[in-house]
């Protein structure tokens, strides 16, 4: 258990840093720990919850939202993310979209941003982000992840915002997939599996809680984005391919 909640730790630490919840990479860890993956989504959504509160209400009160795109997106979302949770997934399809969806992470963390001055004309595409919306918030509440790490990367592809409004959206995209899709997980588990994820959950809770503050912290004080985004590429794609190589 104390190399789990350590992990669980410094996941936070890292995709704190970078704007995001880290629930594919939890799921993969207690996936990797031999946990019932049923009870796995019902822990990553909510430690994504505890995870990106925070960064939703200090963009918020920064004044960089851009609310009506951003609810936009996650108003189509958020249904689609409720159904993800309810509908019936088996072990081996669970295990091979989250490997899938840790690996391509990575590769999204190892994209070029733009800087966070305004953004430049959107392009034409732009005007079609919201038909990717729903189909994220569904992957989001099936397997335990927020969808951000898929949307940001290509909102930045078709200049939908500036670099800080796009990590604002993908921020309020995931804490509001993860509780719809925590509703949805909890309402097909039923309360026995719900007590399971409190019983194991809630060291990993304290310990996302205190990772991803730290990780905040980091990156606005002392290391430089790019190392932070190369580091947690490198164990997002670790642990995807671990459990891909395992299955």
């Amino acid at each position: 258990m104390a190399w789990l909640i350590g992990g669980f730790f410094v996941t936070a630490l890292l995709y704190a840093s970078v704007g995001f919840g880290g629930g594919s990479t939890y799921n993969a860890l207690l996936a990797l720990a031999g946990v019932d993956y049923r009870v796995l989504p019902l822990i990553a959504l909510s430690c994504n919850i505890v995870v990106v509160a925070g960064s939703t209400i200090r963009f918020a009160r920064a004044g960089v939202t851009p609310w009506r795109g951003a609810l936009l997106l996650t108003g189509i979302a958020a249904p689609a993310a409720f159904l993800g949770g309810l509908t019936p997934i088996g072990e081996g399809t669970f295990l091979t979209i989250l490997g899938a969806s840790l690996v391509l992470t990575g590769g999204t963390m190892l994209l070029p941003l733009r800087g966070s001055a305004a953004p430049e004309r959107p392009s034409g595409a732009a005007r079609f982000a919201p038909l990717i919306a729903a189909p994220l918030g569904y992957l989001a509440g099936l397997v335990g992840i927020g969808g951000g790490i898929f949307l940001a990367p290509l909102l930045h592809l078709v200049r939908w915002n500036s670099a800080r409004g796009i990590a604002a959206t993908a921020a309020l995209f995931i804490l509001v997939n993860s509780l719809f899709g925590l509703t949805g997980q909890i309402l097909k588990g039923g309360g026995g599996r719900f007590a399971a994820a409190v019983d194991l959950g809630l060291p990993l809770i304290v310990a996302v809680a205190i990772g991803g503050q730290i990780g905040s912290w980091l990156a606005l004080r002392h290391l430089p984005q790019t190392w932070i985004r190369w580091g947690t590429a490198a164990l997002t794609l670790w642990v995807g391919g671990r459990l891909l190589l395992g299955l």
